[in-house]
């Protein structure tokens, strides 16, 4: 989440001005400090409505990968359960009951081994669920380097650059090495040759991504599992996989069932995925499942007695809402495997129609098509000099599409597109929608003289 900083930029006024209502005429009160004393529940909640008003809107957003659209049936749910605390379990038995459910559930649709001994938790959202399977691989590194006696203080992580920034965070906040794999020419993700030319003894696992937050694509899981089988054959180092599937883990095991990424490929550790992406559920939870027990070091769960009631719990924070796991439940139970299927076969045939149709526009050119994840990316066609994908990305907000513009990382920083994520709730109708007004746009752009926008003006989208 944002952190407040003096560096951020802020709304300068101290001061907001109290619409006329009851006898508050004249009004003002503090932006930045508690006002004095108290006001009407209605005059406090139309001034938070009116500021909220600036905010997007939410379905009109192909930047997130968060859901934006329930069922008004979960969305009651969700608010029966608004003060439910996750972490009470001796008080809420029933919704922790409903989270090892959920946990069963992704262990089944995973291929755990035994997934009768489920091994797995909830958590705020897939990048806390990445962070937990970071330290697990920590942890049984250092285990095993102690058994052989030899130092355990050089850890490092083999990923692609492509990484979410989650990784970064973890890296950092528990003195692991990075070592990133850079995009070459056409390839915008981990190669399996790549990623073994980065690993040593001090490497405590290779992170695979089943979906690419810069162009939707899926890093081939199963290459890089043999690749690590043969590097264990050759020098004896056995390092494991997490599968970072934030969006793929709840996208491949419907319309790519023949796909070999889970813990069907034995090299696999873990997996994470968030349930607020294509769990199509409001933010925020994700999930991690451990492929077995063994996977989870012991010494990183506590056992906590809480409210009369002894617990283990694997976890970054303690106390937090059980709506979410509520709602995902719903989820589960009201789709079904045949629903998820259903829906998310659907928003794949939206993001590769609408990749196709906005490829006949002329001058924008296809680097993915929206055929793994329902997310493909796009850029400007060769020759074009006189705008840029920020210029597009500008024109379209004057629509109210929020289409993030952003420049590839390392060795591609020459490479900038646009990106279009297709979730549940936009249609077929709203695709041809954002192909209209691309059309509306797009010739004001070609005539222009020059560029104006480019990635430190045209966009708040970082990636």
């Amino acid at each position: 989440m944002t952190l407040a900083h003096p560096k951020t930029p802020r709304q300068r006024q101290d001061e907001l001005g109290v619409a006329p209502l009851f006898s508050l005429e004249g009004m003002t009160i503090p932006r930045h400090s508690l006002p004095d004393g108290e006001m009407p529940p209605d005059v406090a909640y139309q001034i938070v409505h009116d500021e909220l008003m600036l905010d997007g809107n939410a379905r009109l957003n192909v930047a997130t990968f968060v859901s934006t659209w329930l069922e008004p049936q979960a969305e009651k749910l969700m608010a029966e359960c608004f003060d439910k605390n996750m972490i009470d379990k001796d008080e809420y038995p029933q919704t922790a009951e409903l989270e090892t459910r959920c946990v069963a559930i992704l262990s089944n649709l995973w291929h755990a081994p035994n997934a009768d001994e489920a091994t797995g938790c909830s958590t705020t959202g897939s990048s806390e669920a990445a962070m937990l399977g970071g330290l697990a691989l920590k942890r049984r590194w250092q285990k095993r380097r102690a058994a052989d006696g030899k130092p355990a203080d050089k850890p490092n992580l083999v990923m692609g650059i492509n990484v979410q920034v989650c990784w970064e965070k973890f890296a950092n906040y528990w003195d692991v090495e990075m070592r990133l794999v850079p995009m070459e020419s056409e390839r915008f993700n981990l190669s399996a040759e790549e990623a073994v030319k980065l690993c040593d003894e001090n490497t405590i696992g290779v992170v695979a991504i089943l979906g690419s937050t810069f162009d939707g694509s899926y890093e081939p899981v199963k290459e890089i599992c043999a690749a690590l089988d043969a590097l264990e054959r050759e020098s004896g180092l056995d390092i494991p996989v997490h599968v970072d599937g934030a969006s793929g883990a709840m996208i491949a095991p419907f319309v790519d069932p023949d796909l070999e990424w889970d813990f069907r490929l034995p090299r696999v550790a873990s997996i994470n995925t968030s349930g607020h992406k294509y769990g199509l559920v409001y933010p925020g939870v994700g999930w991690i499942i451990w492929r077995d027990t063994e996977a989870l070091p012991d010494d990183l769960i506590f056992w906590v007695n809480y409210l009369g009631d002894n617990m283990p719990t694997f976890a970054l924070n303690f106390s937090r809402p059980g709506a979410q796991v509520v709602a995902q439940y719903y989820t589960f139970l009201r789709l079904g495997f045949g629903g998820f299927r259903r829906v998310q076969g659907y928003a794949r045939d939206v993001a590769t129609r609408l990749s196709a149709r906005i490829a006949e526009l002329g001058p924008l050119e296809l680097l993915t098509r929206g055929d793994e994840l329902p997310v493909f990316a796009f850029t400007l066609a060769d020759g074009i000099e006189n705008f840029t994908v920020f210029d597009v990305s500008n024109a379209m907000r004057e629509r109210g599409w929020q289409v993030p513009a952003y420049t590839f990382p390392e060795n591609r920083t020459d490479l900038a597109a646009l990106r279009v994520v297709v979730r549940r709730g936009f249609s077929h109708d709203l695709a041809d929608l954002l192909v209209h007004d691309l059309e509306r746009q797009l010739p004001r752009l070609q005539k222009q003289p020059a560029p104006v926008h480019d990635a430190t003006t045209g966009t708040a989208f970082a990636h």
